[in-house]
């Protein structure tokens, strides 16, 4: 299996399980309906651990294009092998959110609400605040390379590292979730959303493009600091990108600012949906 297949596969995977649990949780006349939270985040953290172990061992099962960014600002991922991951990540999310789509196919005709319909694919913001929003997705993404690097640095834990991953995945959703629906990856995001806005899905209503950007930004950003953070702090070599992604976070947040109180909320807060 090549690398980009591996994405690819791995990052199907994930959107099977990850939205699969979405879709389970908010669709009517699921047995899983009304879970709750704790459900959604357990099926996100484990969906994470078998998309690893399926394909870690062929790409390195990034999965994400923060982690792959971050990596490749840190020197430890050639910058040439970028966009081919990118790409696998993207195609494979939007293959994992036909997946649901066809699995659930009875469900969506029942299911009355849009925005439910949309958080099966998509993140939406549980307050709609752009600057907010992005500090969240910043954050939460952060935490997430930061500790994907400070977990592969302990050797006893090589085999079960895809487990532990997962773990986080799910401590990340239990503590910092409850904002944004923690996109913490681009591919998960953008990949459904654009599934979404093709899929012939009954009544399905809008995409919300009008936030499709921060669950981008906020994680390329929060990311790369991350892992730039990491070999900064824990190894202590200060690279000059890590400077550059500071100076584009502060940035980025004082645009999100105020462009915030520009807008008046103009993009949508879903209802009665579990991301």
């Amino acid at each position: 299996m090549t690398p980009f297949v591996a994405e690819v596969v791995g990052t199907a995977l994930l959107i099977i399980f990850g939205g699969g649990v979405c879709a389970g949780v908010n669709l009517k006349k699921s047995f899983a309906q009304n879970s709750g939270w704790i459900v959604i985040t357990m099926g996100w953290g484990l969906a994470v651990a078998v998309a690893v172990y399926a394909v870690g061992q062929f790409s390195g099962a990034h999965l994400n294009p923060a982690l792959t960014l971050a990596l490749a600002l840190n020197g430890d991922f050639p910058w040439a092998d970028v966009p081919k991951y990118i790409v696998a990540q993207l195609l494979g999310a939007m293959i994992g959110a036909v997946v649901v789509y066809l699995h659930y196919l009875p469900h969506w005709q029942e299911t009355d609400d849009p925005s439910v319909k949309l958080g099966v694919f998509a993140t939406s913001p549980a307050v709609p605040n752009y600057f907010a929003n992005l500090i969240s997705e910043i954050i939460g993404t952060f935490v997430l390379v930061l500790g994907v690097l400070a977990i592969g640095a302990n050797r006893f834990a090589d085999g079960l590292n895809p487990f532990i991953v997962g773990f986080l995945i799910v401590a990340i959703g239990l503590s910092l979730g409850g904002t944004t629906g923690y996109a913490i990856n681009p591919a998960r995001d953008l990949g459904p959303r654009i599934a979404h806005f093709l899929l012939p899905i009954p009544g399905k209503g809008p995409s919300n493009w009008s936030y499709a950007w921060v669950p981008v930004v906020g994680p390329i950003l929060g990311g790369s600091f991350g892992g730039l953070f990491y070999k900064a702090v824990f190894l202590g070599k200060v690279m000059p990108a890590f400077w550059y992604v500071l100076i584009a976070i502060v940035a980025v947040l004082a645009l999100a600012f105020i462009w915030q109180g520009k807008t008046s909320n103009s993009y949508r807060k879903p209802k009665n949906v579990l991301m």
